[in-house]
C-alpha cells in the first residue's frame, strides 16, 4: 500500500464542533482518512488537535457534527459520544500527549492490558482461571512480548515503564496501542521527547506499521520534518478551524501554512 492508499474511507469527520463553556475549541472541522494512508493533522499549541483526537476516540462528545468510523469490511457507523473502549473494540487506537503507561508495572504488563481487550475470558474466566483462559493468558502474554521484539524494546520487558527513558516509554504506548489490533491508528506527537535516531526509527516504524499490519495512521506532530517525510496529506488546523489541506507539497509551498506554522526556512525533506 505503501504510497498509493485506496480511495475508500475509514475515518470521515463531517462539520465537528467542541464548545468547553464559552469557548469553541473546534468549529466546522471536516477531516477524513483513506483506508492504508497517512495523514498528519499540524497547527500550533491551542488549535484543537488534541482535542479533536478525544472526540473522534469518544472521550469527549462533540457539541455537533458527525464522526464516522468504517473498518473496512464492516458497515459505516457514527460513533459520536460512544465510551472510549467501545471505539478501541471496533479497531480504533491511540497514543496520548501525555504519556499514559502504568508507570509501576512492567513494558510487557503495560502491552498486555492493551491486548486484553481482544480477550473473551469475561469475569467468570478470571475468578475460576479454566483450561480457556490460562490458554487464552498464554497468547496474550506470547502476543505481547513479540511485539515489543518487533519494536526493539524486548530487552524491557520486566523493566518497570516508570523507570525507562522518554522514548522507550513512547514506542511502549504505541506497542500497547497495537496490541488492541486497530485498523487506525491515532499518534499525537509520538516523535516528542525523542533524539535524531528515535525519530529515524520511529519514521521506520510507522511506515511498517501501514505497510505489513495495513494500519492507517492519523498523528499530530510539531517535528515539520517528519511530517513532510511521512504524510501523505496533511490538514492544518488554527483556532478549531481547517484552514488548509493537501499534500506535503502542497502545504509545503502554501503563503499561509508557511507563515503561520512552518516559518521560512522549512528544510526541504
Amino acid at each position: 500500500m505503501s504510497g498509493n492508499p485506496r480511495n475508500d474511507l475509514i475515518l470521515d469527520v463531517k462539520k465537528l464542533c467542541m464548545d468547553f463553556g464559552g469557548v469553541r475549541a473546534l468549529s466546522d472541522l471536516d477531516l477524513d482518512v483513506r483506508t492504508g494512508e497517512i495523514v498528519a493533522l499540524i497547527g500550533p499549541n491551542g488549535a484543537g488537535k488534541t482535542t479533536f483526537f478525544d472526540c473522534v476516540t469518544g472521550i469527549d462528545a462533540p457539541t455537533s457534527g458527525d464522526i464516522f468510523f468504517i473498518p473496512p469490511g464492516k458497515a459505516r457507523r457514527r460513533i459520536n459520544g460512544l465510551k472510549p473502549n467501545l471505539v478501541t473494540c471496533l479497531g480504533m487506537a491511540r497514543t496520548f500527549q501525555n504519556i499514559r503507561l502504568f508507570p509501576a508495572m512492567t513494558a510487557l504488563e503495560n502491552v498486555m492490558i492493551g491486548r486484553h481487550c481482544r480477550s473473551s475470558a469475561g469475569i467468570p474466566g478470571a475468578i475460576f482461571r479454566g483450561k480457556k483462559t490460562r490458554k487464552e493468558e498464554e497468547s496474550i502474554v506470547i502476543h505481547s512480548y513479540r511485539l515489543l521484539e518487533r519494536f526493539g524494546l524486548a530487552k524491557y520487558t520486566n523493566e518497570l515503564a516508570g523507570s525507562l527513558p522518554y522514548g522507550v516509554q513512547r514506542r511502549i504506548e504505541i506497542a500497547r496501542a497495537v496490541a488492541t489490533d486497530p485498523c487506525l491508528l491515532l499518534l499525537d506527537e509520538p516523535a516528542a521527547g525523542m533524539n535524531l535516531q528515535e525519530t529515524k526509527e520511529l519514521v521506520e516504524l510507522i511506515r511498517r506499521l501501514r505497510d505489513e499490519d495495513h494500519i492507517s495512521i492519523l498523528l499530530i506532530e510539531h517535528d515539520m520534518k517528519l511530517v513532510m517525510n511521512l504524510s501523505e496529506r496533511i490538514f492544518v488546523v488554527e483556532y478549531g478551524r481547517r484552514i488548509a489541506e493537501g499534500n506535503p507539497r502542497e502545504i509545503r509551498v502554501s503563503p499561509l501554512v508557511i507563515r503561520a506554522y512552518l516559518g521560512e526556512d522549512v528544510e526541504d525533506a
